[in-house]
């Protein structure tokens, strides 16, 4: 059995909080292919696994736990797949081939799945399981696998090279050394000057805190980044743009990847 990587995080918070948090700490570990601006000023990006698959079994997991259990929701991410447990079962009219197709929505916490769905977190209400299989197959990854263990487990394969094969550009992974992978992921997705939402939605992030701690105060405190507005941190006019410092980091990186 492959480990999971090195590290483990306790999150804390509303169940927003929680699910931004374990999204992207995920999408901060998988790797990230950033193509060409051959043709778009925005240089486009593929994770190796589809986001939107990485949240919908995380939303799951939070939304339909058994609250009266002491257990937590795990999300472990291994060398060769994604497996996110929480400490629930299905309902009696759902079994595990019935998730593979159109089904009625029958959730184990309303109170819970209501706010999730009216703000978009869940799309719809039955369908979550179904647009999994698709976004996966769609990217050309195994459909994800779902159990009844101890809990309810989902199992997405991982594809390292189709980040790569998505925008035919150059497979970033976590690295080495003073840059985290975090914080060259993103220097890779600038482009000019950029706001804080503009980087984020470039990376998938929703996290503002997570985003804040792990990528862009990093960033700036490595002098690789600075604000166009320095005078007035809190400024909503605020943006954010490579240092020549970033620039000659970045440029250094992609001579490094061209000789491989």
């Amino acid at each position: 059995m492959s480990k999971p990587i090195p590290f483990y995080q306790v999150y804390k918070g509303t169940a927003f909080d929680l699910v931004d948090q374990a999204v992207d700490f995920v999408l901060s570990k998988i790797n990230l292919a950033v193509g060409t601006r051959e043709h778009s000023a925005q240089a486009p990006v593929a994770y190796e696994m589809p986001p939107e698959v990485v949240r919908e079994a995380i939303v799951n997991a939070v939304a339909h736990r058994d609250y009266t259990s002491n257990g937590s929701v795990q999300v472990m991410l291994f060398a060769d797949r994604l497996e996110v447990w929480n400490p629930g079962t299905l309902p009696p009219s759902l079994t595990l081939e019935k998730l593979r197709h159109a089904h009625g929505s029958v959730p184990g916490n309303p109170l819970l799945a209501e706010p999730l769905y009216l703000t978009k977190y869940i799309e719809r209400m039955g369908t979550g399981t179904g647009d999994m299989i698709k976004r996966c197959r769609d990217a050309g990854l195994a459909e994800p696998e779902f159990a009844l263990t101890d809990g309810f487990v989902t199992t997405v394969r991982r594809k390292p090279e189709r980040a790569f094969e998505a925008v035919g550009g150059k497979v970033t992974g976590e690295v080495t050394g003073e840059v985290t992978g975090e914080v060259l992921l993103l220097l890779r997705v600038f482009k000019e000057d950029m706001t804080r939402k503009e980087l984020q939605d470039a990376l998938s992030l929703k996290g503002e805190e997570n985003f804040r701690a792990l990528y862009l105060v990093p960033a700036l405190k490595a002098g690789l980044v600075e604000m166009t507005i320095p005078e007035k941190p809190q400024s909503s006019r605020q943006k954010y743009r490579l240092t020549e410092k970033g620039k000659a980091h970045l440029a250094g990186m992609k001579a490094k990847e061209e000789k491989k």
